[in-house]
């Protein structure tokens, strides 16, 4: 079932003229030329609407319910998909999805956030929010392809790490800290891609790689719109607001040239639309950037990765 979000009301309203349309139509009737008109201006519609969208709404296209998630991207992007599970320490996080697979053949190791889609599965999956339990089943994982020289590709769609004082007590900062050094030294190439929300530490606990790729409708900043709003207007409900302000978008990210790597093109009106051809044009990325990585040395990739981190800031001397 499509969910809509308030601006594209207008698309939905065409879209349901068409399924009455196409529902009532019978050999005896015949609507076809009516259906396609409407599709050609339902076309032109979501081309404008999709053209013109603020910061506040691709949050909201980068939060979409039907937005693929990191087991859709690994159904049609991977095969022969194996999970591990357990951080041998406390326990498993269904948040946070790791395991072995093959790309094109060639085996892999594929780690990603997970939310739910219904109530019951968004609970099981924390909504996306990893503890620490998560991280370190993620570092485990990666720690054995490094072990075994196997690519690392990781898929970022979370608000944040979970701030639960359970968390907290099983070290959720250190989790995430060791996280950020190890994968650092790791000596195999890894390709992360922000697929929905980018959502500050969370996020890049395990973000630390060789390539960055951000989906056309994701957002990744150091805090969500809502957060920003709390703190600087004690007021969550300014978030729109907020969210212009941090220019958090794919294409905000990108212009700062040394954050990201690559925008990947997302299906007219959002990856939520079109899964398969949504994960069919990632696949081409991912392929392309690792036939890159695999082109230099262990050495190359751990220094590859320290300068393009290194060269995301900027030093200011004062004259």
């Amino acid at each position: 079932m499509n969910q809509y979000l308030d601006f594209e009301k207008p698309i939905a309203e065409l879209e349901t003229k068409i399924g009455e349309l196409r529902d009532y139509s019978t050999d005896s009737v015949d609507f076809s030329s009516d259906i396609q008109k409407l599709e050609k201006k339902a076309e032109k519609l979501k081309l404008e609407i999709y053209s013109k969208l603020s910061r506040w709404q691709r949050t909201q296209l980068a939060r979409h319910a039907n937005r693929p998630y990191t087991l859709d991207y690994i159904e049609h992007v991977f095969t022969d998909f194996f999970e591990v599970h357990g951080d041998r320490n406390f326990r498993d996080d269904p948040a946070l999805v790791c395991g072995f697979a093959r790309l094109d053949g060639k085996p892999c190791c594929v780690i990603g956030h997970q939310k739910g889609r219904n109530t019951k599965e968004k609970v099981h999956r924390n909504f996306g929010m990893p503890n620490p339990e998560g991280y370190r089943k993620a570092l485990r994982v990666m720690q054995m392809a490094d072990q075994f020289g196997l690519p690392i590709f990781t898929f970022v769609d979370t608000p944040g790490a979970f701030p639960g004082i359970g968390a907290e007590e099983r070290g959720q900062a250190e989790a995430i800290a060791r996280n950020l050094r190890e994968m650092a030294m790791l000596k195999v190439p890894i390709i992360v891609t922000v697929t929905g929300e980018g959502g500050s530490g969370g996020a890049l606990a395990i973000a630390v790689g060789n390539r960055v790729l951000m989906m056309q409708y994701s957002v990744y900043a150091v805090i969500s719109p809502e957060g920003c709003a709390a703190i600087l207007w004690s007021d969550g409900a300014k978030g729109p607001q907020a969210a212009e302000a941090l220019k958090l978008t794919a294409q905000d990210v990108d212009s700062l040239g040394t954050v990201i790597d690559d925008v990947v093109p997302e299906p007219l009106g959002g990856a939520h639309q079109d899964h398969h051809q949504a994960a069919t044009t990632l696949k081409e990325y991912l392929l392309k950037h690792l036939a890159e990585l695999e082109a230099m040395s262990p050495e190359e990739l751990i220094e590859q990765r320290y300068q393009r981190f290194r060269a995301m800031s900027e030093i200011e001397e004062p004259k």
